[in-house]
Parts: C-alpha cells; sequence; structure tokens
C-alpha cells in the first residue's frame, strides 16, 4: 500500500485509448510534485477521456500505484483548450488528493481542410497477395 509521503518519487503515467506516455520521475518531490511536460496523443472520434495514474517509484520492487484520475476530453475538443485544471486523484473510491492538467486540442489539418481519408492510402489502396 502506498503511503502519500515527502519521501515519494511519483510519476504519471498517461493512457489515452492504447497510447501510453509516462512523465519523468519527481525525485524526493513526495507529495507536491511538478513536472510541467507535455504529451502529445493522436485521437480519433469515440475517444472520451485520459487517464493519470500516479505511481511512486521504488528501487527493486514493484512501483506503487498513488491513485488515478479521469479526464473528460469533451471541454477540450469544444473549447480547444483548457487552463490547469484540477482532477481528484482517487484509489479504491478513495480520494487521494488532486492533479492539476493542462489540456489543448489541435485538429489534424486532413480534418480541417476537409480531405477524405481515402485519399491518403490506408487499406483502400493497400495491396495484398495470398
Amino acid at each position: 500500500m502506498a503511503l502519500l509521503t515527502d519521501s515519494m518519487d511519483p510519476y504519471v503515467q498517461f493512457t489515452c485509448r492504447t497510447q501510453d506516455q509516462k512523465s519523468n520521475i519527481a525525485s524526493g518531490q513526495g507529495t507536491t510534485p511538478e513536472w510541467n511536460e507535455t504529451f502529445i496523443f493522436n485521437v480519433s472520434e469515440g475517444t472520451t477521456e485520459l487517464k493519470a495514474k500516479i505511481f511512486d517509484k521504488d528501487v527493486g520492487t514493484e512501483d506503487d500505484p498513488v491513485g488515478e484520475a479521469t479526464i473528460p476530453l469533451e471541454p477540450v475538443f469544444l473549447e480547444g483548450d483548457i487552463p490547469p485544471s484540477a482532477y481528484n486523484v482517487v484509489k479504491d473510491g478513495e480520494f487521494k488528493g488532486e492533479i492539476w492538467i493542462a489540456l489543448s486540442f489541435k485538429p489534424s489539418e486532413n480534418r480541417s481542410r476537409g480531405v477524405e481519408e481515402e485519399s491518403y492510402g490506408g487499406w483502400k489502396n493497400s495491396e495484398a497477395s495470398y
């Protein structure tokens, strides 16, 4: 069981559908870490949330889960940018703290020009031999 102490070496694993990215370890920053990092995810239609799982890095043993936050993505899809906002970190249904995250959404160039995806290859232009 992870205890929130000043000796934590936390990091965050972000998951957006099947994409995972991990922050740097905030060594020695305990319960008030600051990462100030940027992560880029490719999102497609139907993507609704970003998960932020916080861990305490341990040497020689498995990293301890501290908790996780679920960030809804609909607001950033509508607004384009969301300033740093607090999201609840929960573990086993119990509130553990907050994580502050800013979000930005940039539509891909292909979609903003209205170009149909079939003109960019994919399965319609691929060949297969059997």
